[in-house]
């Protein structure tokens, strides 16, 4: 069996993404052939993968964006067997369940459990395909493997492990506190046969100084049984795209305060405020990831007009169900807020759902609605799904210059009809659409690109008064992946991991 390594979590959220991807690199630097493998995702975050070819034509289905990603740091294209079942949630109990790349219907979550053994043979059959390819599969897990009342039904996490032979590392978040507890709570709650998986933990997002924490360590390895690998500082800087919408912020009270705090900070402290509007589906916010991470650049979502404030850059992101969220966009006022940022002469930009919602109508099954009516745009909501790569160059107008290349993909329902300038054109035609200050595409990763990403903080600070912008809008994702992996070598010992 082609060896594997395996990063599980004590709880979603805390960089089992981040230290997977670093692995992949690491890895893959050392001369093997690595590959990604996550037996079931839950995200509205996806990306294309290869399904097969048609007559000699790439055809393409869809995985979480994570991934996608990881597949990416391995200097690989990313293929449908690298995660075989993602969940993309349409409500708090049901999701599209998407199988093979291909969408096969919406589940409640008791309908979805009580189909494990079809869903268990997809993903042990995508795993013996994908693992004949490498010398190495790095695992990612999911959530904890100590939520003991999904045991009997995992597919994810230590089912995964055993089926896999794989060593697991188990990484828990510093920076949340109670690292200590959730380690061992975690440890203590595993069965015998999964303990003897555990070869290592992991101490994620450390702030401070090494000698305060280095007293605990210890006592946690004799706790648990099990040596601590490494305690990794925190890296802010190098960010790698995320799952979950946890932290996103934006639902009103506190986090409004928040909200309306960061804007006042970034409109005294000389940073660009990029205001995103947080949809109850958004999906791919993923997109957003590199803005944030860019030094001078600050993205804040919000949920309710007093947190829009006055941005220096409205976002309509991607939504999994567009016609929804865009009536309840309207329930909470924000139509009017959107409006009021194009009547001010602040750049708006829709990405995917937020594109066909700044459009004049949607049609979806046979009924018209009104949308925002700032873009030439009609879409009418179809049964098949667009999932493809991406690439072309900016066609000039809004506040990007023409010529710059860009690079992504899309994955949407509907088909869009758009009059006036395009955003985008490429070897597979125009897309999006520009008036004056408002834009739209259907382009996810459009700000991937470093030249993208360093000419829109560009016009942004220029248009703010502000001097050049900062380097680090530059850096490509593969300079990202490569510090990444530097940085995980230099905290953790991965000596014995592999067989």
């Amino acid at each position: 069996m082609t060896p594997a390594i395996m990063v599980q979590g004590t709880a979603s959220g805390v960089g089992k993404s981040w230290l997977a991807t670093a692995l992949c690199r690491l890895y893959t630097r050392r001369g093997l052939r690595v590959v990604p493998f996550k037996a079931q995702n839950m995200s509205n975050n996806a990306a294309p993968a290869l399904l097969g070819t048609d007559r000699g034509t790439p055809t393409w289905g869809e995985i979480g964006r994570a991934q996608a990603v990881q597949a990416e740091a391995c200097r690989r294209v990313p293929h449908v067997d690298m995660n075989p079942l993602l969940l993309k949630p349409t409500s708090e109990r049901g999701a599209q369940v998407v199988v093979g790349g291909v969408p096969v219907g919406h589940l409640t979550a008791k309908e979805y459990r009580a189909r494990r053994p079809e869903w268990w043979a997809a993903v042990t059959a995508a795993y013996a395909r994908i693992s004949a390819t490498a010398d190495l599969v790095v695992i990612e897990g999911a959530g904890s493997p100590a939520e003991i009342n999904l045991r009997a039904g995992d597919l994810v996490n230590m089912a995964m492990a055993h089926h896999a032979d794989a060593r697991v590392l188990l990484v828990g978040d510093i920076d949340r506190g109670g690292v200590f507890a959730s380690l061992h709570g975690t440890v203590q709650l595993l069965d015998t046969a999964d303990r003897v998986r555990l070869a290592g933990l992991v101490v994620n997002r450390f702030r401070g100084d090494p000698d305060i924490l280095r007293p605990g360590l210890l006592p946690l390895e004799h706790l648990t049984g099990v040596p601590v690998r490494g305690v990794v500082p925190m890296r802010s800087d190098l960010p790698v795209d995320e799952e979950d919408a946890l932290d996103l912020g934006g639902s009103g009270g506190a986090a409004g305060h928040a909200a309306g705090h960061a804007a006042a900070h970034a409109a005294t402290h000389g940073r660009v405020d990029i205001c995103v509007l947080r949809l109850p589906t958004v999906s791919n916010f993923t997109d957003l990831g590199t803005l944030a991470h860019t030094s001078g650049v600050g993205v804040r979502w919000a949920a309710t007009p007093e947190e829009v404030g006055n941005p220096d850059l409205l976002v309509l992101p991607g939504s999994k169900h567009t016609s929804g969220d865009l009536a309840w966009l309207r329930a909470r006022g924000l139509d009017r807020s959107v409006h009021a940022a194009a009547a001010r002469a602040i750049p708006v930009l829709g990405l995917c759902g937020g594109y066909q919602m700044l459009g004049r109508f949607l049609v979806e099954d046979g009924v018209e609605h009104a949308a925002l009516g700032l873009l030439p745009v009609v879409t009418r909501m179809a049964t098949d799904k667009t999932v493809r790569p991406t690439r072309g160059e900016t066609c000039g107008g809004w506040i990007l210059p023409g010529g710059l290349p860009v690079e992504g993909y899309e994955i949407h329902h509907g088909v869009t009809i758009a009059t006036g300038a395009p955003l985008v054109s490429g070897p597979d035609g125009a897309d999006g659409a520009i008036v004056g200050l408002v834009a739209g595409t259907y382009l996810h990763g459009f700000f991937d690109r470093p030249e993208v990403r360093a000419a829109l903080v560009a016009a942004l600070r220029a248009r703010k008064g502000l001097p050049a912008s900062s380097p680090d809008a530059t850096r490509s994702r593969d300079a990202v992946y490569d510090a990444l992996a530097d940085h995980v070598e230099r905290h953790l010992d991965l000596e014995g991991l592999l067989p």
